[in-house]
Order: structure tokens, then C-alpha cells, then sequence
């Protein structure tokens, strides 16, 4: 059993007088009052890969005992101030839903204890007028050791102020004003963790990557530091994707789909014999992904429109029916993105990934400058989706009319995507070129939905049928959908002359 929480916090260095050297909160922003609770005994044992693959990647994963959440917590970084923790309770080994979270930072390494840090922490709860707390400051004694025999040990003051649950992170600015002006500053390390390592010395065993070689501002810097942003993506995406929270197989397969593209579109700076078999293996993630994705997609489509139709268009048990397609088909993708996740297949391929963006295998045209090289390159781009474009418009109404637009959407997909690796080199016109293509992808998008909603509603029509029902509702559904489809087909002329503009492309070709 797990649950898990956001918590927003921030660290700083201890005020001078401990306790007494702090300023009075009450009146700042909300706060309304402050109270004091009693002290608390932590005691906390982090975990990690002997080359501490979590810490590098700003995770901890721990087993603590003492205070109100005594358990395993594994925190995984978001945005800004915020982590995403997870807990567990309290065992003798690493919990297996926890080791399944951190596998694609850890790819299957055993996790040991690496540092105990333990602290004796002082309470404040922040509240409002009402008496809700709206913040937690703790002052901190903190004593670590290294898990190692004859390893280091450090003591050192640490004052937090964590935010409670749906409280704005603003406060946070307006607490750290107050505490600026008696003096106190951010500390220097992120976590305990952190400094915990540096301080004992633990810190030196973690994995230092090579450099990849590239010249600073060459064609090849840019395109390794979308490969590297996008790799980080998917890695950070992986705990999201097992824990099956909204949007996250989406925009995991929206990174593979962009690594694939940079690796398509850039033959000219990574040779291509090292990359296409990356590429091949991004497609099968992606493809095992997609299932989960398409029936995501369905599911919100198909219901939207049930929701939307009065109720005397509603004949049958339509929402029952629609209930019951949802969840035989969820157990099928979760259980195929399950095993994806969990194949040796996928491990390979995240290693492989790395070992790409460590060790790029460079071409002669990686260092040199980034205008003529990646102009081409979204030029390229730029001319396969033209072909695509006039052999689907020139296709009659059906179904390979329907393929060829497909067809066209993913390669406006690529032309968007070659334009966000150049466009840090080449500036608004790419930019603008890769709106376009956005906009000639998102219509498209919105075609192939449809029709694929079709199929689905066809074929709960017939199943409806089948089974003594009214097959009313389902029909019209589809009749609904047809006519989108339909729309979409009209407004693409117009949208498609907007991203074929000469105008756009005239930056690129000089």
C-alpha cells in the first residue's frame, strides 16, 4: 500500500539564537498567528545505488521512523519548490511498488543504505484567522553518518518552511522576505540528503558522465541539448506513468516521439547506423505506449459526447455499455504498458539513450554552425509534408483518403519537432514555421480522433444490437462524428495555405 502527496517547501540556513533568532510570522500575508508544537526525534536511513544514481537525479528514498508519517518516503522532483512524495509503511526492505518507481533512475542496481541522518526538529505551525494551518516552519538540529564503516560524519542547523496541502506557494515569497530581513538565507544544499553526502564525504562515489565533445554553440550542441532535455523527460515521466496519473503515458510518448524525430530530422550531425537502432526502439516504446493513449483518448471523447446529448437522445443502457468498454479495454493496456515498463527491453533501451547523449556519435557537420545545417534539416522536413499534403488532398473521399491525411499529420508532427530543436539556433522564423505546422498537426489530429471514434462506436452499435438494445444513441454518436470529421476536412485547405505561406520558409532558404 502506498499513498502520496505534494509537498512545497524551502530551505534555509538556521537563524543565529536558534528558536529566539527567528522573526514573528504573525501578520505576514495570511499568518494570523503562530503556534508551537512539541519536538520531534527523526531518525532517517537514505538509500541509493552504490553510485547513487537517485541522488543524481535529485530523488531520495528513505526509511524513517519518529513523527507523524514514520515510513518509507520516496520524493521525486516537479517544478520549482514542489517534490511528489510517496509512502510506504514501515518494513525491513525496500518496498517493491517503491523500487518499481525509482527503476528508471536505478535500471535494476541494488539499493543500500548510503547515509543515516538524524534530527531533532522544532515545530511552528503558521495559521490563518480561522486557525487552519497554512505552514509548518521547522528548526532543525541535524546529525548524519555514513552508512560505510570508517565513513564521515557532519552536524549542522536547518530552519524549513513547508507549505500545508492547497495553500498558494506565494507564501512562501512573503515568509522568505521576513526571514531575509532578520538575516536568514537560503541554504546551500536542496535536501538533507545533499549535504548529508557532501558533508561525509559519501557524495564522491556518484557517477561523473563524460563529456560528449561538442563546440558551444555548434549544430551538434543544440541538437544534444534537446536529446538530453527530452531523455530527462522520459526518465522523470516513468514513476507517473506506473502510477497510472492523468496525462502522463501521454506526454511520455509525446518524448519519444520527439527523440525519434531530432534523431530523423539531424542524420547529418549523429550517424545514423548508432542512432536508427535507437530510433527502432523509441517506436516500440511508443507503440506499447499508444494502446494505453488511444483508449485514454476514446474514453474522454466518447464520454464527453454522452454527456453532452439531452437525456430523451439517451436510449438504452448506453452509459452501462460504455462503462463496460472502458474497462475491459483499461486492463488490457495497463497490463501491456506494465509489462513494457518492466521488460529488460525497455531497461536497454533507457541505457541506451544515455550511452547516446554521453557519447554522441558526432559527424563533421556536428561542429560546425548551426544556421545552414538545421535550416535544412526543417526544410526537409518541410518538403515531405508538402508531399504528403497533395497526395491526401488529391486522394477521393474514404478510407485512403483518411490514411493519406494520417500520413500528412505525422509528418507535420516532424516538421514541428525538427523546428523546436533549431529554434534556440534560429530564432523566430523557425519558431513561426513550427506554429504552422502545430496548427496543421492539432486539425489533423482532431480528424484522425474522429474517425478512429467511428470504428469504436460502430462497433458498440453492433454489440448494442446484438444484445436486445437500442443501437440509437450510438448511431447518432457516430453520425456526430462523421460530421466533425467532415469540418475538419473543410477548414484543412485554408489552415494548410496558412503553413505553406513562401513567406515562412524565404528566412530559412538564405
Amino acid at each position: 500500500m502506498t499513498q502520496s502527496k505534494r509537498e512545497t517547501e524551502r530551505k534555509y540556513e538556521p537563524a543565529s539564537g536558534g528558536v529566539a533568532g527567528l522573526p514573528d510570522l504573525s501578520g505576514v500575508g495570511p499568518v494570523a498567528s503562530v503556534t508551537t508544537a512539541g519536538a520531534e526525534e527523526l531518525d532517517a536511513v537514505y538509500h541509493d545505488t552504490v553510485d547513487l544514481r537517485l541522488a543524481g537525479s535529485s530523488v531520495t528514498l528513505r526509511r524513517r521512523t519518529g513523527g507523524p508519517d514514520a515510513g518509507w518516503h520516496l520524493k521525486l522532483p516537479l517544478a520549482g519548490d514542489t517534490r511528489e512524495e510517496v509512502w510506504a509503511p514501515l518494513s525491513d526492505h525496500v518496498p517493491g511498488a517503491l523500487r518499481e518507481l525509482v527503476l528508471s533512475r536505478t535500471r535494476g542496481a541494488e539499493l543500500r543504505p548510503v547515509v543515516r541522518v538524524r534530527t531533532t526538529r522544532t515545530v511552528r505551525r503558521l495559521c490563518d484567522a480561522d486557525g487552519r494551518v497554512l505552514a509548518e516552519l521547522s528548526l532543525d538540529e541535524v546529525r548524519a553518518d555514513a552508512a560505510a564503516c570508517g565513513g564521515g560524519r557532519a552536524e549542522w542547523g536547518e530552519l524549513e518552511v513547508e507549505l500545508a496541502d492547497g495553500v498558494h506557494a506565494g507564501l512562501l515569497d512573503v515568509v522568505e522576505k521576513k526571514l531575509r530581513k532578520k538575516g536568514i538565507a537560503r541554504a546551500d544544499s536542496p535536501s538533507k540528503l545533499a549535504r548529508a553526502l557532501r558533508d561525509t564525504g559519501v557524495g564522491g562515489a556518484a557517477v561523473r558522465l563524460p563529456d560528449a565533445g561538442v563546440v558551444a554553440g555548434s549544430c551538434g550542441a543544440y541538437v544534444l541539448a534537446y536529446l538530453r532535455a527530452q531523455v530527462g523527460t522520459l526518465v522523470a515521466l516513468d514513476p507517473a506513468v506506473r502510477r497510472e496519473l492523468p496525462d502522463a503515458v501521454h506526454r511520455m510518448r509525446v518524448a519519444c516521439r520527439r527523440l525519434r524525430a531530432c534523431l530523423r530530422s539531424y542524420r547529418s550531425v549523429l550517424e545514423r547506423r548508432v542512432t536508427d537502432p535507437v530510433r527502432a526502439e523509441l517506436r516500440w516504446l511508443a507503440g506499447e505506449l499508444g494502446a494505453a493513449r488511444d483508449q485514454e483518448v476514446l474514453r474522454e471523447r466518447v464520454g464527453a459526447a454522452l454527456d453532452g446529448l439531452p437525456d430523451d437522445l439517451v436510449l438504452g443502457p448506453v452509459a452501462a455499455r460504455l462503462r463496460a468498454w472502458e474497462v475491459s479495454g483499461e486492463v488490457d493496456v495497463r497490463s501491456r504498458t506494465r509489462e513494457a515498463l518492466g521488460s529488460e527491453r525497455y531497461l536497454r533501451l533507457l541505457d541506451a539513450l544515455d550511452e547516446l547523449v554521453a557519447r554522441p556519435p558526432l559527424r563533421a557537420k556536428a561542429s560546425g554552425k548551426p544556421a545552414r545545417t538545421m535550416a535544412r534539416a526543417v526544410l526537409k522536413e518541410y518538403g515531405r509534408l508538402a508531399g504528403r499534403m497533395q497526395e491526401a488532398l488529391a486522394l477521393p473521399a474514404g478510407r485512403s483518403r483518411e490514411a493519406g491525411l494520417h500520413e500528412a499529420r505525422k509528418a507535420a508532427k516532424k516538421l514541428r519537432y525538427a523546428a523546436e530543436v533549431a529554434r534556440p539556433a534560429l530564432g523566430k522564423p523557425v519558431a513561426r514555421l513550427g506554429r504552422r505546422a502545430k496548427a496543421v498537426q492539432r486539425l489533423l489530429g482532431e480528424h484522425q480522433d474522429a474517425v478512429v471514434a467511428q470504428d469504436t462506436l460502430r462497433a458498440l452499435a453492433v454489440a448494442a444490437h446484438g444484445a436486445g438494445e437500442s443501437a440509437f444513441t450510438w448511431g447518432l454518436l457516430h453520425g456526430l462524428e462523421r460530421a466533425g470529421a467532415q469540418a475538419r476536412r473543410q477548414e484543412l485547405p485554408q489552415v494548410w495555405r496558412a503553413a505553406s505561406d513562401p513567406a515562412l520558409r524565404a528566412p530559412l532558404e538564405h
